[in-house]
């Protein structure tokens, strides 16, 4: 085999070494080379008992030497051919980085030079790392969900996990995805954003999180409601943070991602069906059941479908304070949604009725949106106040307005008051809170 130099495949981009092209890189009968290598040493790993971390690495290095013998390295390209190896072994493969990186907060694998993460609210694509091919990116999913207990083939071609941090995996393969193997991971934040992160961040003013907090604290039933990647749950665990530490509280989410600082916490979480097909907890089961756990408190991740009439039968049944999330474009937009996932049901149950019932379980719509510039803001806060012309009515509080974009793109807005006094004023004053007085009061 003639000498080659890999110089002119390798660049550096950001501090990283990255393969130029090698999809007609052939060698070792006709693999690339560093896949081959991958492939090779893995294996061997699984025929040999590899004792500790210093014999791994003596043994990687001994391979790496064999299957590049005629090769000119420098150290840099060795020290990328080895992290890239023990990333294949101990971690997950070229994603392992971005996994360890607290300022991504999702990874997106589209394919193998397609790869976009989020970095504060926006998507970038990362042309710094990719994977060699389809089968690459499936052996890195099912390295990842093996643990877990999951598995991911072509019997089973798509899979939701939670990962031992705690962050959300999804992952969809052929003959599902027609553009090859998809992977999505939604990390889990290691510091959750309190209050004042989201004042600082101009998520909302302080007018606004006063109001929110005495809400909360006046146990009324407050809706979460916005798009995809808005920032719901972030928002519902630091309104959760103001729940009495004296109360009981039920959390039940299909991938736990909640963490109240509370003590008297009870977290449920679902469970998908098993292999034969059984075993699967929905989160409407885990609502019912909740009713029978003497619960001061349910907070609900997330309602999709038919569980929605069960929260609403627990908020209309005296079980206060309830909080949860669902997927919408504005207030209005919510409201529509509750009512078709309670028809979900299949219930004799006329609209009206369904409208009444939502109108006394709701007090509360917490609209939050990601904007055009990747920050989130609180873009509404509504109360729903009533039946008008057959239809749940709401009402706006606090607003936000876009007036534009600056050249740099960013948002300009301002956020707004309502001139009315919100019927809910008088269910907070009832309860002893005096910490909107201020706010409403100047509105008189």
């Amino acid at each position: 085999m003639a000498k080659r130099s890999l110089v002119d495949e390798f660049e550096v981009k950001d501090n990283r070494v990255k393969i130029k092209d090698i999809s007609d890189y052939e060698v070792f009968s006709d693999k690339d080379l560093l896949d081959n290598l991958r492939s090779k040493i893995i294996q061997n790993l699984i025929d040999e008992n590899i004792p500790d971390d210093k014999l791994l690495k003596e043994y990687i290095d001994e391979e790496i030497n064999k299957a590049t013998l005629g090769y000119d390295l420098d150290y840099l390209q060795r020290n990328y051919i080895f992290n890239l190896i023990l990333n294949e072994i101990n971690g997950y493969g070229p994603i392992t980085e971005m996994l360890e990186d607290d300022s991504i907060t999702e990874i997106m694998v589209n394919g193998p030079n397609s790869i976009y993460v989020e970095v504060d609210g926006k998507v970038e694509k990362d042309d710094g790392v990719s994977f060699i091919n389809d089968k690459h990116i499936i052996r890195t999913i099912q390295r990842i969900v093996q643990p877990l207990g999951r598995t991911i083939d072509a019997a089973n071609p798509m899979v939701d996990a939670r990962l031992r941090d705690g962050s959300r995996l999804n992952a969809i393969i052929p003959p599902l995805s027609l553009r090859g193997p998809v992977l999505t991971i939604r990390k889990f934040a290691k510091n959750l954003d309190t209050i004042d992160d989201l004042l600082l961040k101009g998520t909302l003013t302080n007018d606004m999180a006063v109001f929110l907090s005495s809400c909360v604290r006046a146990k009324l039933n407050i809706i979460i409601s916005g798009g995809t990647g808005a920032g719901k749950t972030t928002l519902l665990n630091v309104l959760s943070s103001f729940i009495g530490s004296d109360e009981r509280i039920i959390t039940i989410e299909d991938a736990a991602e909640l963490r109240l600082h509370q003590e008297h916490v009870i977290s449920l979480e679902t469970r998908l069906t098993n292999y034969e097909g059984e075993g699967e907890v929905t989160i409407r089961d885990l609502v019912r059941n909740s009713l029978r756990m003497r619960p001061d408190r349910i907070i609900v991740g997330e309602v999709r479908g038919k569980e929605a009439f069960d929260m609403m039968q627990a908020m209309n049944t005296g079980h206060e304070g309830s909080i949860t999330t669902l997927h919408s474009n504005s207030p209005v937009d919510a409201i529509n949604r509750l009512e078709t996932m309670i028809m979900m049901n299949e219930m004799e149950i006329p609209v009206s009725a369904i409208r009444g019932y939502i109108e006394n379980a709701i007090d509360i719509v917490v609209q939050i949106d990601r904007m055009g510039d990747g920050k989130r803001k609180v873009s509404s806060i509504s109360e729903v106040n009533g039946i008008r012309d057959g239809r749940v009515n709401i009402s706006e509080i606090f607003g936000f307005r876009e007036n534009g974009l600056t050249d740099e793109g960013d948002v300009v807005g301002e956020f707004i008051v309502s001139d009315n006094i919100p019927y809910v004023y008088d269910k907070i004053k009832r309860k002893g809170i005096t910490s909107v007085d201020y706010i409403f009061e100047r509105q008189g």
